[in-house]
């Protein structure tokens, strides 16, 4: 008699193999040697199918932290159909390895597969990682959804008054957690929520896709974002936060589906992003009116490079407009516009208080915009009607140099406040081409103060011209700041068989 023992996987979610035996009765040689060959053709296949099982479960990506523990949201029960509910499987599952966060931390795995949930909380010290074939499918069901309060910098919901509906990915008061992929997708399902917004059926604010709060050390990266059902990407009260290697789609007619919104932020790098949006495709925030000026949060440290947007009803990068915790230093660079409707845009009003200042931005190329510059002091969109109207915005230290754009409505359109100036503002080697059906008026600018040099077409009067190479305010800073000096270390993912 023969023995010979062939290894047996079982599928990438198993945490098992096998090993079976098979007796082989003795005849002729012949029969030996057929027996023989056939056993190693066998154990041939299955060794492949092992090593692709296992390859498929084996990959590395870089991150902020790396992790210790690992499990699979399968081993929690998570059926990837694109019908079956998820939600208490990523609850289970992010509950299960949150008691690894002061033990190397814990990263938790989604497969291939379409994986229809509601909201779920993440946790510290924790890695959620998409597969490249995964997708997330946020929940129809309103019930699905929690309803929290609204943020105190706000007062109230942006939709509604009240309460707001949980963002899908949702955390607070966390410390090291990183949300990314193998370019994984999360789709919002939103047209359900643009209709009931349309139709002012809204009971609360509608949902974001990710949100996290109260919170340091973020990492947001390669993921694909799709049909959010309001904000894709919402940073707020938290610092050394990096949202690097995201793509956002949405419609552009879809309402307030705003791309990245870092809000009351310190130490914040947005890099490499490619955004499709019904909104800003960047939008820099620190709360609303009376209630953000009550909370004094501002958005600080913000490095915003290497971001490609199209968005025809709206800015590339906005700064407000709900702004009134103030908003300074922000650096943005090598900034690509495609058919949108202004590049940098400032958006503040009476009774907006706060500050915008020490904005620089280089090495932006426009084409197809209806402004290439765009500033507004009376963009209005209060809170609600207890606003301090003595509360006026501080806009000083605004600086573009190395601009090029093409097919531009109109150059610009800088519209300050009247006993309250947008002064310090600085434009340097900018050049406008403008469409064939330009406006007459080229630049329109009032309460408004600072210079210009080697700006085509000639600025406003307000903006004098000081000579080629005679200005050196519109310089960019050169120092780094500390989100800059972050290191992301090779981290890897198995899926272990005992």
């Amino acid at each position: 008699m023969y023995s010979l023992s062939l290894l047996q996987t079982k599928s990438p979610t198993a945490s098992s193999c096998t090993m079976e035996f098979w007796t082989i009765p003795r005849t002729t040689q012949v029969t030996e040697v057929v027996v023989v060959l056939t056993l190693l053709v066998l154990l041939s296949t299955n060794v492949v199918e092992s090593r692709k099982a296992r390859a498929n479960d084996y990959f590395h990506y870089s991150a902020i932290s790396c992790r210790t523990h690992s499990a699979s949201l399968t081993d929690f029960g998570g059926v990837g159909d694109g019908t079956t509910s998820n939600t208490k499987a990523f609850q289970a599952a992010i509950n299960q390895l949150s008691q690894y966060a002061s033990d190397g931390g814990s990263q938790l795995f989604v497969p291939a597969g379409k994986w229809l949930t509601g909201s779920f909380n993440l946790t510290s010290h924790f890695t959620l990682f998409l597969h490249k074939d995964a997708v997330l499918l946020a929940s129809q069901e309103e019930s699905e959804w929690a309803v929290i309060d609204p943020l105190p910098s706000y007062g109230r919901g942006r939709d509604t008054d009240g309460g707001r509906f949980i963002s899908l990915i949702f955390g607070t008061n966390l410390t090291d957690v990183v949300i990314t992929g193998d370019n994984g997708t999360i789709d919002g399902q939103g047209a359900l929520w643009w209709e009931k917004f349309h139709k002012k059926k809204l009971k609360y604010t509608r949902p974001y896709l990710i949100e996290i709060m109260y919170s340091d050390k973020v990492q947001i990266s390669n993921l694909t974002l799709l049909n959010s059902p309001s904000w894709n990407v919402h940073p707020v009260y938290s610092s050394n936060v990096l949202v690097q290697g995201i793509t956002i789609l949405a419609p552009v007619n879809s309402p307030n589906t705003d791309g990245i919104n870092p809000d009351s932020c310190t130490n914040t790098r947005i890099e490499d992003c490619y955004i499709v949006s019904g909104d800003d495709c960047v939008a820099v925030k620190s709360g609303w009116d009376e209630y953000g000026i009550a909370y004094g949060m501002p958005t600080k440290q913000l490095v915003i490079r290497r971001l490609t947007c199209i968005s025809p009803t709206s800015a590339v990068i906005a700064l407000g407009s709900e702004m009134s915790g103030g908003i300074q230093d922000v650096r943005a660079e090598d900034i690509v516009a495609i058919n949108s409707e202004s590049g940098v845009r400032i958006k503040t009003a009476v009774g907006r208080g706060g500050f915008v200042k020490d904005i620089y931005v280089r090495g932006m190329t426009m084409n197809t915009m209806k402004w290439a510059f765009w500033m507004t002091g009376n963009y209005g969109s209060h809170a609600d009607n207890n606003y301090d109207p003595n509360a006026l915005p501080v806009i000083q230290n605004v600086n573009y140099r190395d601009v090029i754009a093409e097919n531009v409505t109109m150059a610009a359109r800088l519209e300050g406040i009247s006993g309250a100036p947008f002064t310090g503002i600085c434009m340097s080697n900018v050049t406008i081409k403008l469409a064939k059906k330009a406006k007459k008026v080229l630049w329109n600018c009032t309460d408004i103060a600072g210079i210009s040099s080697a700006v085509v077409p000639q600025p406003c009067d307000l903006l004098p011209d000081q000579g080629v190479g005679k200005i050196t305010s519109c310089d960019f800073p050169e120092e780094s700041l500390p989100i800059d000096n972050v290191q992301l270390q090779m981290c890897g993912y198995q899926r272990k068989y005992f």
